[in-house]
């Protein structure tokens, strides 16, 4: 009888200090190697390639891009389907497929290879949910988010830096991401072990933040039914922010070739790293906050901060107030502090809030899958529309323009979500013990 405290410390110790940082590492090492799969070919330029007139990266982007929206499309119904159990042989396959697609990319003659990085884009896409469905839940699934979610930022200087360095060493544009991707196998396969061992959310867990597991075609409808109006301002704005994230990680080699630092191999780390860090303590520091309410609408004060970060930082540049890499620094610092919050944490929040019984990947990639479908045409306008501004241009404005219009979106979205909560304060939705039990599964 005297043993039973000291055998239950070791365990509340490892549930409530160790598990979320060893769950919030491996699921940002399973991300951070995706990313190995699919970022390492914008790190080349391609230079003097073109086909139909058309420069060839940019149909490398608009293929992988195309593949990775419609992936996202399918998430909407598969990912929240999904068993848990089947999750990492999932990601296995999916991430396996791909890199078969970039072998093929690199054998096959250059107007093939578009078709090759099409079918790149079309495993990917549906990763993210699968690996954020390990974490979701939980007490401290702010900070293992913030984690996963800092991939964004690392994870595309790390690839896009090693793609780099091979291509400066000789390696060929086609065949240096099928070589970036082998490189990261070992850790790929190692950090899916330990997500795949994480213990389900505990009784806590579940009291806390509302029990997880699948969503059926109904529940999906009567979710999207009750929080259709909060949802048409919030998809927009995720739409702008993905378009303006995917345009600077795959087009950043141009940026900053334009800023002068062409031939520069550790230029991605050096602004990346600091973006990283400051949102990662920003974002994960919501974890402190208990009551769910309150949480959800500082998500909303992140992203506003964001935008006024990004924008600002912008209009200071654009007046040579701003040395370049500063401003690269602080445009993609305000861009992720707005976007990185809408790939997990703000919806996981949204569940908790209103006693969701379900996943939050479901509503992730309902405005995932919009976001690159808006990238694909953004990038379809800037081609065929014959617009005469650099990258560097082309990025500012946009800039400026999603922002002013991102701080008017996230402002009515927070008043709507806030008074929708009123009104149902008093009604909260009950759970089942059926569902309580089999969220845990």
């Amino acid at each position: 009888m005297e043993r039973m405290p000291s055998s239950r410390r070791p365990a509340s110790a490892w549930s409530t200090t160790l598990l979320p940082l060893v769950a919030g590492f491996a699921a940002f090492c399973t991300y951070s190697c995706m990313y190995a799969f699919r970022k390492p070919f914008s790190a080349a330029s391609y230079e003097g390639m073109s086909w139909l007139g058309v420069d060839y990266k940019i149909w490398l982007v608009i293929a992988q891009v195309l593949g990775y929206a419609l992936s996202k499309l399918w998430g909407i119904r598969l990912v929240p389907e999904l068993q848990t159990s089947r999750r990492a042989h999932t990601i296995l396959c999916l991430i396996g497929l791909s890199w078969l697609a970039l072998l093929g990319f690199a054998l096959a003659p250059p107007v093939p290879g578009i078709v090759f990085l099409f079918l790149n884009g079309l495993p990917l896409g549906m990763v993210w949910g699968l690996v954020f469905g390990y974490i979701e839940g939980r007490q401290a699934t702010e900070l293992m988010g913030a984690i996963l979610a800092s991939s964004f930022i690392f994870a595309s200087g790390l690839v896009k830096g090693v793609g780099k360095a091979m291509l400066l060493a000789g390696v060929s544009d086609h065949w240096m991401p099928f070589l970036v991707g082998l490189a990261f196998v070992p850790p790929l396969l190692l950090s899916l072990r330990v997500l795949s061992r994480l213990p389900p959310p505990s009784a806590e867990d579940i009291a806390a933040r509302a029990p997880r597991g699948r969503m059926d075609r109904a529940a999906r409808r009567q979710f999207v039914r009750r929080f259709l109006p909060g949802l048409l301002l919030i998809v927009p704005l995720y739409v702008l922010l993905t378009v303006l994230r995917d345009f600077r990680e795959n087009f950043d080699t141009e940026i900053f070739r334009d800023l002068g630092f062409g031939r520069s191999a550790v230029v991605f780390g050096e602004v990346d790293t600091p973006i990283g860090i400051g949102v990662l303590m920003l974002t994960a520091s919501l974890t402190l906050v208990r009551d769910n309410m309150r949480a959800f609408m500082l998500n909303h004060a992140l992203i506003g901060g964001g935008l006024c970060c990004a924008g600002l930082s912008t209009v200071l540049f654009m007046h040579r107030e701003l040395p370049p890499l500063s401003w690269m620094t602080l445009v993609g610092f305000g861009l992720y502090l707005a976007y990185i919050p809408l790939n997990g944490m703000f919806f996981e929040r949204l569940m908790a809030t209103f006693r969701i019984a379900g996943t939050a990947s479901f509503v992730m990639y309902i405005a995932d899958a919009s976001g690159y479908m808006g990238s694909v045409a953004v990038l379809l306008a800037r081609q065929f529309l014959a617009l005469q501004l650099n990258w560097t241009q082309f990025f500012e404005r946009a800039v400026l323009v999603s922002s002013v219009a991102g701080l008017v979106l996230i402002a009515l979205a927070a008043r709507w979500f806030w008074l929708h909560g009123r009104q149902n304060r008093h009604a909260p939705e009950s759970l089942s013990p059926l569902e309580m039990e089999s969220s845990r599964l």
